[in-house]
């Protein structure tokens, strides 16, 4: 049942993005959800999201994404917000990020939704509730690197990642996680490797992530073939330890030890495709949702 939760006061929160170092399917449950292992961070990418006081629940879209959302009752913030309340709430969220991009921005934006109520007043439902509204949304509650299973409810702590730098780049194209999942051929896969108590330098940690995989990658490169190009060019970047699609896609993503080459191959990036979005990054932050 829908709290009661008032919203008493203007209050704003970041959605950052969740990016999927790597991504297991290991298994597809009897109600259609399928099993996941993933190791996710929170790079300081994100949307922001205001509430304010209203006796109507009500969604506003604005930022360069904005026009690519529905404001309508099936966009994931007024499921979420319907969770948290009957005495409604004005949202206003400003899409930064691109949409069905693989970075949870809908879950990553009615997380922030949860939070603003939660911090109101509200209580948060259960792990398995918010991961029926969204797979990334428990874990896009704390935006942490954690490990998450399961169906996104079961998340884990994960052993402190050395600083790192990320470029994000997308080429366009929207990719729908169900039609990729759907086409998905082996849905009974091994989880990750075992994780190892600590990783001394980033070094350590891209030479782990390399014995990894995104079991999707196959699959949503043959639905959007633009995704090996990003891959690819990623890839190509000098500095670039990996390159790896995130989440269902279609984002992708390089890795990088050290911030000067990061932010040079997304400048090199950005000027031989001006048509993509590009975002040089650190892959985690340090303070709190």
């Amino acid at each position: 049942m829908p709290q009661a939760t008032v919203i008493t006061r203007t209050a704003a929160e970041v959605a950052r993005a969740k990016v999927n170092l790597c991504l297991h399917v290991t298994g597809l449950r009897h109600d259609g959800y399928h099993m996941l292992d993933s190791l996710v961070v929170f790079p300081d990418a994100g949307d922001r999201v205001e509430i304010e006081p209203s006796p109507h629940l009500s969604l506003t879209l604005c930022g360069p994404f904005g026009l690519s959302l529905s404001a309508g009752d099936d966009n994931l913030v007024t499921l979420a917000a319907r969770l948290m309340t009957t005495n409604g709430g004005a949202i206003l969220l400003e899409k930064n990020l691109p949409v069905a991009a693989g970075l949870g921005g809908g879950s990553a934006d009615a997380a922030a939704v949860l939070r603003l109520y939660r911090d109101q007043g509200g209580i948060l439902p259960d792990a398995e509730v918010l991961a029926r509204i969204g797979a990334d949304v428990p874990v896009c509650i704390d935006s942490r690197p954690r490990r998450m299973q399961g169906i996104g409810e079961i998340l884990s702590d994960i052993p402190e990642l050395p600083p790192f730098w990320m470029v994000l780049a997308n080429a366009g194209p929207s990719v729908d996680t169900g039609v990729v999942f759907q086409a998905l051929e082996h849905k009974n896969n091994r989880p990750l490797p075992p994780l190892p108590p600590y990783f001394a330098t980033a070094a350590d940690m891209f030479e782990w992530l390399a014995q990894t995989r995104n079991d999707l990658a196959e699959p949503a490169m043959a639905l959007q073939p633009q995704i090996v190009e990003v891959v690819s060019a990623l890839s190509e970047l000098p500095g670039c330890a990996l390159a790896r699609m995130s989440g269902s896609g279609g984002t992708c993503f390089g890795l990088f030890a050290d911030q000067a080459p990061a932010l040079r191959a997304a400048e090199s990036l950005r000027d031989a495709h001006p048509a993509w979005w590009v975002v040089a990054t650190p892959a985690t932050h340090s303070n709190g949702a």
